[in-house]
């Protein structure tokens, strides 16, 4: 619908476009570092020299007929080649497809054909992974080695023109495309356009959120072809920071190295990393770091007094793909003390949503959260039922995520809506018990998800891993709920395992495991 403006403004109007970011960095930050990781050799450059290899390749890319709106995908790890393709293509007005390499190689051959890539970029230490999937024109090895047809990366930014001009184009043009996980059904495809982008870096860096500045050191440990490596890698290029890229090196024993190495100061990881750097050993110096998020799935309390012990300061980051992907960190209100109760309380919330992000609650499905705003997703890519279930008529976003939201404005997720257990009529949190049964000091580990029962229909079945040497009981982990949660919460059904099953971006794999929980309807531990 077309408004006629009553009184318009006399400012510019130029587009917003990612290609900003790159160009400002090879002037401005032109002699920052960029750090990679590849195998066991280190490689730097300067943005001045990462900004002229992405023109190189976009140049060799339009050679190849690669143009605006073409899809590009990408199969690889965070390597100083992924930010160069993460530069170029969406400058060229391309859509850089990060594809997620650890699911299983059918949806791999479906993301991609859905997605109708016409190129695919693959690391050469990924590329017995990776299926030959109809309709892809082009194979791209990154990092040497050889694919039978495939084309040499480096080859292609040797033949490029170091001028090429990056193109301007329309700020709600496809920039990139995230599927989900899938772990409730096929992966969903969210679009994301350079003015979304382009909103999402300038807002996850204000003070109250990343807080992101020329002077921090960035480890994105969270994948790129994880919904964009949460906009790390956009935000760096932005701002200016020196970004350490670790690639395949992603053991907490890894991680933890490659902080004290590079004084890193800014770290994200999915919170299973976290709970493995606070479990080694003998931990490295980690004094450079002044913050690292952890998402991915909520921190516990345990977790957090330990990385506090440790000296590592943790924030908790909430978002999803659909919105760009952050939403919102853990940080507490000026008005509270710190170290006061409320104060870590507020620590253990999921924040206040990010400026310009419209909140709403539905309390008629038991507080569903809806968003609505210039970063989230208006409806899944060539998915019209699954985008009719999710996106409401009036422009408001479904999460599934079940929230409170209190007088400071911090959410606080109580549960995922497929997540809650119905016992008896009544719901019960698997969220709130999991934190519970993480706070008692022998557990490393656990979750909870919904076991069919024959009287009361859904019961809590926890799945808990140990710390070696706890001892720990099943009846031990029940008293030390009792009075931290109802009675009625608490499970009859405790599983001790060795590990959790999780899914490719690290987060507990909920589907799988309540098949589990199934089978074991009827036994007790």
């Amino acid at each position: 619908m077309t408004r006629t403006i009553a009184f318009p403004g006399l400012m510019m109007h130029r587009p917003l476009l990612l290609k900003e970011f790159a160009e400002r960095a090879e002037t401005v930050f032109a002699g920052q570092e960029v750090v990679g990781y590849r195998g066991g050799r280190r490689v730097t450059r300067t943005l001045a020299e990462t900004v002229e290899r992405a023109r190189r390749l976009a140049s060799s890319l339009s050679r190849l007929g690669i143009g605006v709106g073409d899809r590009v995908a990408t199969f690889g790890w965070n390597t100083l080649e992924h930010l160069e393709l993460y530069i170029a293509v969406p400058a060229m007005g391309a859509v850089l497809h990060p594809v997620n390499i650890r699911v299983h190689e059918d949806d791999i051959r479906y993301i991609i054909r859905h997605a109708g890539d016409r190129i695919v970029f693959v690391d050469d230490s990924l590329s017995a992974r990776l299926p030959r999937v109809e309709g892809v024109e082009h194979e791209v090895v990154m990092g040497g080695g050889s694919r039978d047809g495939a084309l040499d990366y480096e080859e292609l930014i040797a033949a490029g023109d170091p001028s090429f001009v990056f193109p301007e184009i329309p700020e709600d043009s496809a920039a990139a495309m995230c599927y989900t996980s899938g772990t409730t059904g096929a992966p969903k495809c969210v679009v994301y356009s350079h003015r979304s982008t382009v909103l999402h870096t300038l807002l996850q860096s204000l003070p109250d959120l990343y807080g992101l500045r020329e002077s921090d050191v960035i480890l994105p440990v969270v994948p790129m072809f994880h919904a964009n490596a949460w906009g790390l890698p956009y935000a760096a290029l932005m701002v200016g920071a020196r970004l350490v890229l670790p690639g395949e090196n992603l053991a907490p024993e890894d991680v933890a190295r490659t902080i004290a190495a590079e004084r890193v100061t800014f770290a994200a990881a999915v919170t299973t990393i976290w709970h493995g750097v606070a479990q080694l050993a003998d931990l490295p110096d980690l004094s450079s770091l002044r913050e690292v998020v952890a998402g991915g799935a909520p921190v516990g309390e345990a977790l957090l007094r330990r990385l506090d012990e440790l000296g590592v300061p943790v924030i908790q980051g909430f978002g999803m793909t659909e919105v760009n992907p952050l939403l919102s960190v853990g940080r507490p209100p000026a008005r509270l003390e710190a170290g006061s109760a409320e104060w870590t309380s507020a620590r253990l919330s999921q924040g206040r949503p990010m400026p310009l992000v419209g909140v709403r609650v539905d309390e008629s499905v038991g507080g569903e959260l809806m968003l609505a705003g210039n970063t989230v997703a208006s409806a899944y890519y060539d998915a019209p039922e699954q985008s009719a279930e999710r996106f409401t008529g009036d422009g408001w976003m479904r999460t599934g995520d079940i929230v409170t939201v209190d007088g400071d404005g911090l959410l606080r997720l109580l549960d995922r809506t497929k997540d809650l257990v119905k016992s008896g009529g009544e719901w019960i949190s698997s969220v709130e018990l999991e934190n519970a049964i993480m706070s008692h000091p022998g557990v490393l580990e656990a979750t909870v998800v919904a076991a069919p029962d024959e009287r009361w229909g859904e019961r809590p079945c926890a799945f808990v891993v140990p710390r070696a040497g706890a001892g720990l009981t099943a009846e031990a982990l029940r008293e030390h709920l009792a009075g931290r949660v109802a009675k009625w919460w608490i499970p009859e059904l405790v599983e001790f395992v060795p590990e959790i099953a999780k899914t490719s971006v690290g987060k507990f794999d909920k589907k799988v495991l309540r098949v589990r929980a199934e089978r074991l309807t009827g036994g007790r531990d």
